[in-house]
């Protein structure tokens, strides 16, 4: 069976035009050409990458928020209470108003101080300021030196210029070590994007980002198998050109440098723009779904490759909606740039307003029982009821 499905999958009609095949890639006269086995050096790379920013966000992540003035919130803690705690683990962290009614039964509390602990007990949860710092710092690191190391790697490359270079000789194209490496590494980092995303900060993209990362994965091995690398680096270097500015802006950000992150936001949303809502549809989507029909006729890998691209494009269409509705609201408003993806369902803000409506309940309190001391109503000189 799995010989079968095996034999199936790699049926050379599938991969590459009418005429070509799997023996057109094979070592020969000192030319090396890529092989779908090469991609398993991808795996002990992404283990590699997961151990670096352990290390990086320790060494340099942690120091840096430091110097850069990003402070640690310090949260209030809900008191324990195991009947809400149950119902917050298996049930929902937003229990409706029948449900917080009736847990106040059943915890012998107040309507209104389970609605507090619910609310302290989800800021529990929200990750730090530093957390996203780090986050942000490792990917501006990663982005950054892509970027360059791809441009160092394709600058003096005829197909940066002229995009119908990519396909002379297709697929006979002799794999140059700047383009393994490249391709290793940038394959590299998105698994271990995709195996640490479950301990990063989840925004409300969280099911877009695992779409982007399998189908970039996808079509990184897709394209090194069938020889699309041409293609695929400069695919990657449009992908990498401008995400570094964002992931700056994020940082200062964090830190509270207001116009730093508002303005390099405002950069980055003309390089998002210009790069995948113009270079990449209409140059290089256009010289990989057009241009090739004139050379070889479709096949299934090409389909495939093309379908991939245009996930990406989506994707990219509804992240510059996002970009766009930011970068207009600062523009004509001047207000502080945030990112939308965010959880904003609780903000650290509301632990603030939770401790002014405390001290509002006090002067009520006051107003209608005189003054009170550790909760109970003070008479006669400070002799409390109780006595």
């Amino acid at each position: 069976m799995l010989q079968e499905v095996s034999e199936w999958f790699w049926q050379e009609r599938l991969w590459f035009p009418e005429g070509l095949g799997w023996a057109d890639l094979e070592d020969r006269d000192g030319r090396v050409y890529a092989k779908a086995r090469d991609l398993w050096v991808a795996l002990p790379i992404a283990i590699v990458f997961l151990v670096i920013r352990q290390i990086f966000e320790r060494m340099v992540a942690t120091p840096l928020a430091s110097l850069l003035g990003v402070k640690e919130t310090v949260r209030l803690k809900a008191p324990r209470n195991p009947t809400l705690e149950s119902f917050y683990c298996n049930i929902t962290k937003n229990p409706t108003q029948p449900s917080i009614t009736t847990l106040s039964k059943q915890a012998g509390c107040s309507e209104r101080q389970v609605q507090r602990w619910f609310r302290r007990r989800r800021n529990q949860d929200r990750p730090s300021l530093l957390k996203k710092f780090r986050e942000a710092s490792w990917r501006f690191t990663f982005y950054l030196l892509a970027f360059i190391a791809g441009l160092a790697a394709l600058i003096d490359k005829p197909w940066l210029y002229d995009l119908k270079e990519m396909w002379q000789g297709f697929p006979v194209l002799t794999l140059l070590p700047s383009q393994y490496w490249y391709y290793m590494i940038e394959l590299g980092f998105y698994s271990s994007l995709l195996i640490s995303v479950a301990s990063d900060v989840k925004r409300k993209d969280f099911k877009e980002q695992i779409v982007h990362h399998v189908a970039t994965i996808l079509l990184i091995s897709f394209s090194w198998c069938v020889n699309y690398i041409r293609a695929g680096t400069l695919i990657m270097l449009v992908h990498d050109s401008s995400d570094y500015l964002l992931e700056s802006a994020k940082m200062f950000n964090y830190a509270g440098w207001r116009n730093a992150c508002n303005y390099i936001f405002i950069v980055f949303a003309a390089f998002f723009i210009v790069t995948r809502l113009v270079i990449f549809p209409f140059w290089i989507i256009y010289c990989t779904w057009v241009y090739p029909v004139t050379i070889y006729q479709p096949f299934f890998g090409y389909y495939f490759f093309n379908g991939l691209l245009m996930i990406l494009q989506c994707l990219h269409i509804f992240w510059a909606i996002l970009i766009i509705r930011i970068a207009l609201r600062f523009l004509t408003k001047n207000e502080k740039v945030d990112d939308e993806r965010s959880d904003k369902d609780e903000t650290d803000e509301s632990e603030e307003e939770e401790e002014e409506e405390e001290e509002a309940e006090v002067k009520n309190h006051m107003k209608k029982n005189g003054p009170v001391q550790n909760g109970h109503t003070v008479h006669n000189n400070n002799h409390s009821k109780m006595e």
